[in-house]
């Protein structure tokens, strides 16, 4: 008896979990309902017409107005990803699917922080175990970072267990929302929106550059395929002090980055940027090189 009473409140306690969740779609929230503006943002309000160098009061869920704090942010706003490019404009070119910085749909930096504001520094942050992030990202150290302002900081924790954070940050199915505990009753942070604006931000501010070793260890590698894998590994080796060379059998450096992934997707120019960096900091690469054949 006791054992089908527990059972019936796991039963309950899971529909009601469902019950709730039901009220706010995964994955989207719709402009004009609710906290979120018909400019896709979470509306605003400030106190005058002379208060433009404070930071405006959001709108929550219960729509009152309020300073931006993460104490209760995944209850007190929506999860609002940043939209794609508009269908219309999508097809009349190649170009990736995410905003530009000059798109009205690109997030602000205050919206960032709302989203960030969202992550519930959990005791148990499965986002980043091995049932979230395969490169167990430290997702709610640079959520945090990102909530305060501290941009520097949160590309260098990103940096820390992610060589590539622009193309995961983009190609990744993003199984850390899939294990974030807020989307167990609610929607899930937005981590991936998240993850390619510090790495794009970074870019733009000068702050990824070539970390060129002070030593050298004498020692020589080579790795054979230059896809994200190989690419990886060549950056570890040589921050280490190896001499590396990356050998490549199509014409360009990149592999699946180059020729699996459609430009929609991931920018070819994306790829050569990181490419181009790894060379400053002294990996070789050599194309058309089809080891067993011609080399």
């Amino acid at each position: 008896e006791n054992m089908l009473s527990s059972v019936s409140r796991r039963v309950l306690s899971h529909h009601q979990a469902r019950r709730f969740k039901s009220t706010h779609v995964k994955g989207s929230s719709s402009a004009g309902h609710g906290p979120i503006g018909e400019d896709g943002r979470h509306e605003i309000w400030r106190e005058g017409i002379y208060d433009h160098d404070n930071e405006p009061k959001i709108k929550r869920r219960d729509g009152s107005y309020s300073s931006i704090e993460k104490l209760r942010g995944f209850l007190n706003y929506e999860r609002n990803p940043e939209p794609y490019r508009k269908p219309l404009e999508r097809v009349m070119d190649w170009g990736e699917l995410n905003p530009t910085e000059e798109d009205e749909l690109h997030h602000t930096d205050l919206e960032r922080k709302v989203q960030a504001a969202r992550c519930m520094d959990c005791g148990t942050p499965f986002c980043q175990t091995h049932t979230g992030c395969p490169v167990n990202n430290l997702i709610p150290e640079w959520n945090n970072l990102v909530y305060n302002g501290q941009w520097e900081e949160a590309i260098d924790r990103l940096h820390k267990t992610n060589n590539f954070p622009e193309f995961t940050g983009r190609v990744c199915p993003a199984p850390c929302e899939g294990s974030c505990v807020a989307g167990l009753v609610d929607s899930p942070v937005t981590i991936k929106n998240i993850e390619y604006a510090i790495v794009d931000r970074a870019w733009k501010d000068g702050l990824i550059t070539p970390r060129i070793p002070k030593e050298r260890t004498g020692m020589t590698v080579a790795v054979i395929g230059s896809g994200p894998a190989g690419l990886a590994a060549a950056d570890q080796l040589n921050q280490l002090g190896h001499k590396v060379t990356v050998y490549e059998r199509a014409d360009r450096v990149g592999g699946l980055l180059m020729y699996g992934i459609p430009n929609m997707k991931l920018e070819k120019e994306t790829v050569d940027r990181r490419v181009n960096l790894l060379r400053e900091e002294g990996i070789e690469f050599v194309t058309n090189a089809d080891i067993g054949n011609n080399v």
